[in-house]
């Protein structure tokens, strides 16, 4: 099991900075389009078409992660009174509900998917395709599917990783 949780743990980072690269661009288009638009009067083309998509990217890429690492806002007022065994109960069942909505998003976006591929919906000013960008928020939305199955995978056997030392894993 070490050896599927260090590819996990892996894969999770590879997509944390697919998340990250796009929030970067979108920082980048945003800053550079307001600087030209207040200094010189010409705004980046499409850059409010853009910036709108890769942050749809980064949030559904980052989303692939939260299933996994379970890095999600949680209130654990009533968890955390409850006993060990009713607790991981507790968070099978949080984890079920997320995977069953999850999926349900992938599906929907997947709909938007091929509805801007069929109408060849494109971005205001350079007439770019969108549903590459939007495609690229499914294919996130759909990594999140398998790593929020993986986590629930997790807490079904019983398997726990370690924060303070990653390469281990502990049972309960």
């Amino acid at each position: 099991m070490p050896a599927v949780s260090d590819l996990m743990r892996r894969a999770a980072t590879a997509v944390e900075t697919v998340a990250a690269l796009c929030l970067a661009a979108v920082t980048v288009i945003v800053f550079a389009s307001a600087l030209g638009r207040y200094l010189f009067s010409a705004p980046i083309p499409d850059a409010f078409d853009i910036s709108r998509l890769l942050l749809g990217l980064a949030l559904a890429w980052g989303y692939a992660v939260l299933g996994f690492r379970g890095g999600h806002i949680c209130v654990d007022l009533l968890a955390e009174a409850l006993p060990a065994r009713a607790r991981q109960w507790v968070e099978i069942f949080a984890q079920a509900v997320l995977l069953v909505f999850t999926a349900a998003l992938a599906w929907k976006v997947y709909g938007r998917v091929a509805s801007a591929f069929a109408s060849q919906e494109a971005t205001f000013d350079l007439r770019l395709p969108t549903w590459p960008l939007i495609g690229g928020v499914w294919l996130g939305l759909a990594v999140a599917v398998l790593t929020t199955a993986v986590g629930l995978i997790v807490l079904l056997t019983n398997r726990r990783m370690n924060d303070n030392d990653p390469e281990k894993v502990t049972y309960e």
